[in-house]
């Protein structure tokens, strides 16, 4: 019997903390990640395939399908909601030119997942690869019926219509859709329809019942530009001006108006121009004016005399006046730049409006640092009953310091007083 030999002992060196450390240095070949990866993958033996059969005996082809549909029915036995594995049996029984069994399969599909639209689309687009027109249009009228608000359906149906040129069949599948109130899109493309086989009044009809349905600025601008495309002037400015007094007060206003006014502009109305500019510009609030200002002093610089330069500069300005005070209600200096302006102007209405508006801020009185509103407030006072000292003596004695304020503290109120009635200061 052999003896087994011991192991040789490990010196108690190799443990002391005095052994010899490896290098900590880097190898001079560096193997990455990347490296590793490419060398098994040139080392990987290829893969074996199936090699391909050739079916020649009926019996054997009968043998194949039945093999495959079985196969095919475990698959959706076992994830029954994978519409992809439905899709897959139905694509396979249309190979196999059994469009009764893959029409069978879609049909059985629908029963899981009858709200998925793209099963309609590849069932409806299966019934037009082959032929099958009047199959193709059920399909499409059940999943219009079903998902109303899918404008993809619809437009896959309008569009096979029109490929099989039934004109009348693709505009009562538009009515019928138009019926559902759809979004802009859905006009827009109906329009555009008629459009293609000339038909003027019946596009011109669906922008009146589409104006009606979306009020908006951008539908009545798209309807007048229609107009102004077929050289209907008279009409295009009876849809702007319908739009002027519909929307007048909305959100957009400012984009219609612009557009109107540069209509005009194109059909050398200056005037008319103009004058919608101003009543614009009286309309729209001062915070969302901004590019219409801008317009304005563009239109008056090429059309406009020195006077109407000047007031759509004095407009610019006094709209970037409304949005200072507007952000502050207290920044006095503002109001006194606002009110000289107003003066400059010589529009005794409006340089007493915003004299009240002003006045109407009075500044609070919680704290020492606010005293500094007071000066600014005080000598806004002064400078209102100075104005109305000089243009309408009747409105101060009538009582047009009624609503100044009494302060204990406040000596200025006193000296307005004195310098409002003439008396000493």
């Amino acid at each position: 019997m052999r003896r087994r030999r011991r192991p040789l002992p490990i010196p108690a060196s190799a443990f002391s903390p005095s052994a010899t450390p490896r290098s900590s240095y880097p190898a001079p070949i560096q193997i990455t990640a990347e490296q590793i990866l490419r060398e098994a993958r040139e080392r990987q033996e290829p893969e074996i395939r199936p090699p391909k059969q050739k079916i020649t005996d009926p019996q054997e082809l009968s043998e194949y399908r039945l093999r495959k549909r079985k196969e095919f029915e475990d698959v959706i036995r076992r994830v029954r909601w994978s519409v992809s594995a439905w899709v897959k049996y139905a694509r396979w029984e249309e190979q196999q030119l059994d469009f009764a069994r893959a029409r069978s399969v879609y049909e059985r599909t629908l029963d899981v997942a009858h709200r998925d639209h793209t099963l309609w689309l590849k069932y409806a687009e299966f019934e037009m690869r082959n032929r099958f027109v009047n199959h193709a249009r059920n399909v499409w009228d059940r999943a219009v019926s079903l998902l109303p608000r899918v404008d993809q359906l619809w437009y896959k149906y309008i569009h096979m219509e029109e490929l099989l040129g039934a004109v009348a069949n693709a505009r009562q599948v538009f009515e019928r859709w138009m019926s559902w109130r759809p979004d802009t899109a859905g006009w827009n493309s109906y329009i555009k329809f008629e459009l293609r086989y000339g038909e003027v009044e019946r596009a011109r009809a669906i922008y009146e019942r589409f104006v009606a349905e979306h009020p908006r600025p951008d539908t009545f601008i798209r309807y007048a530009k229609f107009e102004m495309k077929r050289g209907e002037v008279e009409r295009a400015r009876r849809v702007y001006e319908r739009a002027a007094d519909l929307l007048a007060d909305d959100e957009d206003a400012e984009v219609l108006f612009v557009a109107f006014a540069e209509f005009e502009e194109r059909c050398r109305e200056v005037e008319r121009a103009r004058a919608i500019y101003k009543y614009a510009l009286d309309r729209v609030p001062k915070g969302r004016a901004e590019e219409l200002y801008r317009k304005f002093l563009a239109f008056e610089k090429q059309f406009g005399d020195r006077e109407g330069i000047e007031d759509a500069i004095v407009g610019k300005r006094r709209f970037q006046y409304e949005d200072e005070v507007r952000k502050n209600p207290l920044n006095y200096d503002s109001w006194f730049d606002y009110i000289r302006l107003e003066e400059s102007v010589g529009n005794n209405d409006r340089i007493r409006e915003v004299y009240e508006r002003a006045i109407a801020n009075v500044p609070p009185c919680r704290s020492a640092e606010e005293k500094r509103y007071w000066q600014r407030y005080i000598y806004l006072w002064i400078n209102y009953a100075l104005y109305e000292e000089l243009d309408a003596q009747d409105r101060t004695d009538q009582g047009g310091l009624q609503g100044m304020p009494e302060a204990d503290s406040s000596q200025e109120v006193h000296i307005c007083k004195d310098v409002a009635h003439g008396g000493p200061v």
